[in-house]
């Protein structure tokens, strides 16, 4: 008898909606789709119960808000993701761009020291002690021949090559 009751309500349904079947849409849904009718006037609402191309336009155009929406939950639902995922990209960033920070501060000090000792002013100095080294040496040469703590063929051969040092370092 059930089987009946249920065969009678489906061809009343079918009498009263034509040849468009009825669906069972839940509950959130429907309730959706009564806002949208709720929109609509009576004159559309009849044009979509007598139009089958507007009927069939009017579903598909709630597929894709469906869809839409759909998407805007899933995408609404990765959004903590997301943040998390920035806040570590920061994080990196901040960390290396430190490390670059650092290792350039290294280089200048290293450039500036390497500048500092090939200025001019500083190889000028020194080769100016270098000079007066070689003719503090020449003297101290000078004074144990004359003490004769040497004799005069070392001595000569030494003071050559401490002169010769000398012209060379006061030729650069």
């Amino acid at each position: 008898m059930r089987v009946s009751s249920e065969g009678s309500k489906e061809q009343h349904n079918e009498q009263a909606y034509g040849d468009r079947p009825v669906s069972r849409i839940p509950p959130a849904d429907a309730a959706g789709i009564v806002v949208v009718f709720k929109d609509k006037s009576a004159t559309e609402l009849q044009k979509l119960l007598s139009n089958k191309d507007a009927y069939q336009q009017f579903l598909h155009s709630l597929d894709i808000a469906q869809n839409q929406i759909r998407l805007a939950k899933h995408n609404l639902e990765k959004e903590p993701h997301i943040r998390e995922l920035r806040k570590q990209c920061q994080i990196i960033r901040a960390t290396e761009l430190a490390t670059a920070r650092e290792k350039l501060n290294e280089l200048e000090k290293l450039k500036q020291e390497i500048l500092r000792f090939c200025s001019p002013a500083s190889l000028l100095h020194h080769l100016q002690e270098s000079m007066h080294k070689i003719e503090e040496e020449s003297e101290t040469l000078h004074q144990h021949l004359l003490d004769r703590e040497i004799d005069l063929t070392t001595f000569s051969h030494k003071y050559k090559r401490l002169r010769k040092l000398y012209r060379v370092e006061a030729e650069k």
